[in-house]
């Protein structure tokens, strides 16, 4: 049977590829609804990152038919909510499944056909009002789903705005560094222009001061108040078996990227922009991984068996070849 600890590799490769596709359009979104100039140049590139919504179906299937293994919760006889259940669980989760994914599908219809069809942009404006509503809503609840609710009666109050302000900053360092590679490659039909790497730089550390708010704004609550059912869980992973995952997450989210993009020498140029992309995507994945395996007394270090190297290889091997298609159904790179 395989182990919590190497199961959650599976339950953070699934976070990671639903916040990318939710992500690609909550930016295309956001960026419209303010009417940033720059949205013409990344608006298809981003909500390409939507053709993983499938995907991210089936890994929660997956680890929703695995249930007694994602949440430990279930075959624990430690008192709980009740409404903590299984069950209830995945009516909830499936359903906001299927509420994203009809509008992210309208959203990306509409904004194909708003330009040319003038009677589809009110359409289009109005389901691009809902998509940051529903960041928000369904971030909320897979937070509390798939990491708070781990430890049954640990609560933060913040812990979910912190959660998807980590998961938006990944998918901004993710997007960049596609583009880059793909105009660096030459296999964009049209080129994105260099200054865009700018405004995903002043994003990404808008993104990160934000995270680092959410982090101590959550720690200093909860080590203030002192309760142990609360700081159980914070120590366990500041010092226990997780100790060297819990303070790499914060330098490669906090520390480097701070660092390198406060001056503005590094945000108008692509290579810093890039190393602090890669520090910050590596860095979630750690962060993921450390509060959800972190819950256990697991000494298990992720990415040291076959489990976790093989699903891992698995699940965004096949992200790359779903995205790149995507990309050439919508002739945004050459075939």
């Amino acid at each position: 049977m395989i182990s919590f600890a190497s199961w959650s590799v599976l339950t953070v490769d699934f976070l990671i590829v639903f916040f990318l596709a939710f992500g690609g359009i909550t930016l295309a979104a956001l960026l419209h609804l303010v009417n940033a100039k720059w949205r013409f140049d990344v608006r298809f590139l981003t909500v390409s990152f939507f053709s993983l919504y499938p995907l991210a179906f089936v890994l929660l299937l997956i680890l929703l038919w695995g249930g007694k293994t994602t949440f430990p919760w279930v075959t624990s006889s430690e008192p709980r909510p009740f409404w903590n259940n299984l069950l209830f669980l995945s009516i909830r989760d499936v359903a906001a499944f299927i509420v994203i994914g009809v509008l992210g599908t309208a959203f990306v219809k509409l904004q194909s056909i708003a330009d040319r069809d003038p009677e589809s942009k009110a359409a289009f404006r109005n389901v691009a009002l809902l998509i940051p509503f529903a960041y928000v809503l369904f971030g909320t609840m897979f937070s509390w789903d798939f990491e708070m609710t781990l430890v049954p009666y640990w609560e933060s109050s913040i812990y979910s705005i912190y959660f998807f302000v980590s998961n938006f900053g990944m998918f901004l360092s993710v997007c960049v560094s596609t583009i880059y590679f793909l105009n660096k490659s030459g296999s964009l039909t049209k080129p994105v222009g260099e200054y865009v790497y700018n405004y995903f730089a002043q994003m990404m550390l808008g993104f990160t001061i934000l995270w680092i708010y959410t982090f101590f704004a959550q720690y200093l609550i909860i080590t203030y108040a002192n309760l142990p059912e609360e700081t159980g869980r914070i120590f366990h992973m500041q010092y226990g078996n997780y100790g060297g995952l819990f303070w790499t997450f914060f330098f490669m989210k906090f520390v480097f990227p701070f660092a390198m993009l406060v001056f503005p020498y590094n945000r108008h140029n692509a290579g810093p922009i890039l190393l602090v992309a890669a520090s910050i995507t590596i860095g979630t994945w750690i962060e993921r991984y450390t509060w959800i395996s972190g819950t256990s007394n697991s000494a298990h270090m992720p990415m040291t068996s076959p489990f976790d190297i093989g699903v891992t290889a698995i699940v965004f091997g096949l992200a790359f070849m779903i995205v790149r298609t995507a990309m050439k159904r919508y002739k945004l790179i050459k075939a």
